[in-house]
């Protein structure tokens, strides 16, 4: 006879199967087992509910199809394209694109990477800072979401209008990037934040497409990359052909962590692949394809939130 802390036992056991059939983690024919095993243990009659509901649970299992291996989880790829060192993770259905940046302020050498994560249809899922060597020592090696898009796990991937959280007090490491960034309204700043993933994204598939893709080591003399437009020249409206060149000093290329050296080859992470062979990725380069042809207006409604909007690149 089952006692009454079995039955309780027993009870939360099944409740616990149930709820796995429809949210995981998977539920395994040894786990099947153990609990038929459970319950001979206990004394329940296979007549009870118990048995019943466990031979539904393995019906409900067994009519499902086979699961489909997945693909390699991450590709890691590193190289330079476009005056930029770059490091490009193509992961599952998105990818994230990083590029480093270095320079001084006050006295002081700072070095960031910046991080863009698309998803399958191009548009930008968030857009993150790692401080690598931060102005502040006590910051090193964190990270900081500049923009990132509400719910983007969940939102139809090809959406046109989305809201967003920014970052309420931007890292003083941004003037890397852009040296008068902070005299740009927010509006303009944000967006020029999230386009020039999309101008790296063009420059990085305009090379991968040109047969002509080499490798070489970046430098930190001259006047560093031309990342393509000012952010004054962004977010004048959704149709305008935004400003080119101009965009000032910017000092770029971190001699470490993987995205540049000293040699003809750059120095690359552990097992990661050219970046030629992003033509090979399946997943990867439609991604950038997509991306390469959009662009963005930020609106920004509150000191923490914003309205992102797509549209197509000007042909002007």
């Amino acid at each position: 006879m089952a006692t009454k802390e079995s039955k309780r036992q027993v009870r939360e056991l099944m409740e616990g199967l149930e709820q796995r059939v429809h949210r995981g983690p998977a539920i395994r024919n040894a786990d099947i087992e153990l609990a038929r095993d459970f319950l001979r243990r206990n004394d329940f009659s296979p007549a009870s509910d118990y048995f019943n509901r466990l031979a539904h649970i393995e019906r409900r299992l067994q009519a499902r199809p086979a699961a489909v291996p997945r693909p390699q989880a991450k590709r890691n790829y590193g190289g330079k394209a476009g005056g930029l060192q770059m490091q490009v993770q193509s992961v599952f259905d998105h990818l994230i694109l990083s590029t480093c940046y270095a320079g001084d302020f006050n006295t002081r050498r700072g070095r960031v990477k910046i991080s863009h994560r698309f998803n399958r249809e191009g548009r930008i899922d968030f857009v993150e800072l790692k401080y690598l060597q931060s102005l502040d020592p006590c910051l090193n090696g964190a990270l900081r979401k500049l923009l990132i898009v509400k719910d983007y796990p969940s939102l139809q991937k090809d959406w046109h209008e989305a809201n967003a959280f920014v970052l309420e007090i931007l890292p003083r490491e941004l003037v890397f990037l852009y040296e008068d960034i902070f005299r740009c309204p927010r509006n303009r700043l944000f967006a020029w934040l999230l386009n020039i993933g999309h101008g790296i994204a063009q420059d990085l598939l305009k090379e991968l497409q040109s047969g002509k893709f080499k490798f070489s080591a970046a430098t930190a003399t001259g006047p560093g990359p031309n990342l393509g437009w000012p952010p004054q020249g962004w977010n004048q409206n959704a149709t305008s052909s935004p400003a080119t060149n101009g965009n000032g000093r910017i000092v770029c290329v971190a001699r470490e962590n993987g995205f540049a050296g000293s040699s003809p080859q750059p120095a690359r992470y552990p097992d990661q692949l050219p970046l030629e062979a992003l033509l090979q990725d399946d997943v990867a380069l439609p991604i950038l394809e997509k991306a390469a042809d959009l662009e963005s207006v930020v609106e920004e409604t509150s000191n923490a939130e914003a309205v992102v909007r797509y549209t197509r690149k000007s042909l002007n």
